[in-house]
């Protein structure tokens, strides 16, 4: 069955009212119950034989299935006719050109036909809308032999300049297709690839490289591409110039007005490396710069970022000294239902994480009771990395709570199904750190003893500070806590402060 209730979920409160008053425009009959159906399931506060008894004073399935196809097909009726009313006008008026030059050419009004088509030329060669510019130069050029007054060899150059253009556009999208799907079967860790080869292999096939023609869509999926190779090798500080130095190249796009939805992943993309490289002040900048664009053309993409968004800032938040504000801000996105369930769940682990480091332990395990499902199905609707961090932070939590046989079981199920994957990834530090976990656990004096400090010292291979992943570094935070003695939440800003001082 379709789940109207996650489309119903991405419409704002706006376009909740328009496709009312569409439905109100669109109903001839004054029983139809669609309009009812719809404020129902905004609610989502209702099972479905609640809303039937509500609708029909009884049970009425084959009605009630009846209905909700119906509706269903008025939303995507509402959706397209909403996105064609608010396409950019220049899009389509160049489609208009188009199609009225063929009809004057299939009426031999050839010099007419050819006015049109270089007007709609201009404007898509203004815009860089390439698959629109090859349909004026293929026209142009099958019915140059018609008008004595073109230059068919001017055209075809014209021609071919575009179409690499439209080729590296659908190649760039042909490569981020390629490594996402790559990325999400993790066939590259587990056969010893290395990531940046692949990348600059990939590139050389395509024979791509950067340059001003290209649209503002393909320097946002190279910039995503290279985003990629951040999370596969936790080296962010290696990718910031070259995001940085594209997004001065996106500032003067043509494009960049149009492409509202690409602009506000570009600024998610900035925001989210520099507050990796621990640069919190330069990342809440450029989320201040997101959140405008969000609240654009009516927040049409508001509800679509607006989950990534709120966690982005509370991390900036909470490691910036702000855990109260961080706090509070995710405590209002729980009960939030969202399509982007990957983020809802990382506000929920983070929330989870923000509590432990306050030391509000019950608070964390009443929330972190709400991940009942299986592993499998937060490795299908996370990833298994998502997965591993939640179980060691629910290690962590029964060790505070002192939840004994607990911790006895999730550490025994975490090395049957983790340590092999670790290790094929080359991961073995978590195996290490989990291993000083647990020494502490059945021994929690050793951690003040210097033999166990040294041991800790001697068994990672430190990177520099400010390479080092945040997220390693709160893992980390905990241990050297036990170690000191000290607060969890300042034993993490101390480290970050530590790394922030070289960077």
């Amino acid at each position: 069955m379709t789940n109207l209730n996650e489309i119903i979920s991405t419409f704002s409160n706006d376009e909740q009212q328009r496709f009312i008053y569409y439905l109100e425009k669109k109903n001839k009959r004054k029983d139809t119950k669609n309009i009812a159906l719809f404020k129902l399931l905004v609610k989502d506060d209702a099972n479905v034989k609640t809303i039937q008894q509500k609708l029909y004073k009884g049970t009425k399935k084959n009605a009630y299935h009846a209905l909700r196809k119906r509706l269903y097909q008025s939303i995507i009726d509402f959706i397209a006719n909403t996105n064609l009313e608010e396409e950019n006008s220049t899009d389509m008026q160049i489609i208009k050109y188009v199609l009225a030059s063929r009809t004057f050419l299939a009426h031999k009004q050839f010099k007419v036909a050819y006015k049109i088509l270089d007007k709609a030329e201009g404007l898509a060669s203004e815009h860089l809308l390439f698959p629109i510019l090859n349909e004026i130069y293929h026209t142009k050029i099958q019915y140059a032999y018609a008008n004595p007054s073109v230059d068919i060899d001017v055209v075809i150059e014209k021609f071919k300049a575009n179409q690499k253009n439209y080729i590296l556009e659908d190649q760039l999208n042909i490569v981020y297709a390629k490594i996402r799907q790559t990325i999400k079967q993790d066939t590259f860790i587990s056969d010893g690839l290395d990531f940046e080869k692949l990348l600059e292999d990939t590139f050389k096939t395509y024979n791509i490289s950067i340059n001003e023609s290209m649209s503002f869509k393909s320097l946002y999926q190279l910039m995503t591409i290279v985003s990629l190779s951040a999370f596969v090798t936790n080296d962010y500080i290696k990718i910031e110039p070259f995001l940085i130095s594209t997004y001065q190249k996106l500032q003067t796009h043509k494009g960049k007005e149009k492409q509202l939805y690409y602009h506000i992943q570009v600024l998610y993309l900035l925001a989210n490396t520099l507050f990796r490289n621990k640069k919190f002040k330069a990342s809440l900048h450029f989320l201040e710069l997101m959140n405008t664009h969000m609240l654009q053309k009516n927040k049409k993409y508001y509800s679509t970022f607006k989950l990534k968004y709120h966690l982005l800032l509370a991390l900036n938040y909470n490691y910036s000294n702000q855990q109260e504000k961080a706090i509070a801000l995710l405590e209002a996105m729980l009960l939030k239902k969202h399509p982007d369930l990957e983020s809802l769940l990382d506000i929920h682990l983070s929330l989870v994480m923000y509590y432990i480091q306050a030391e509000a332990y019950k608070k964390a395990h009443a929330l972190f009771k709400t991940f009942y499902h299986t592993d499998q199905y937060y490795e299908t609707k996370a990833s298994r990395e998502w997965v591993i961090k939640k179980n060691l932070i629910e290690i962590i939590l029964h060790i505070e709570l002192e939840n004994i046989d607990l911790v006895d079981s999730r550490l025994l199920s975490f090395k049957r199904h983790y340590f092999s994957y670790l290790k094929s990834i080359k991961q073995e530090r978590v195996i290490t750190y989990l291993q000083f976990v647990e020494t502490y656990y059945k021994n929690s004096e050793v951690a003040n003893t210097k033999a166990f400090s040294e041991e800790v010292e001697n068994a990672f291979v430190w990177i520099q500070a400010k390479r080092e992943d945040i997220f390693v570094m709160s893992y980390f935070a905990w241990l050297k806590s036990k170690m000191k003695n000290k607060p969890l939440y300042s034993t993490t800003l101390d480290l970050i402060s530590k790394a922030q001082t070289v960077n």
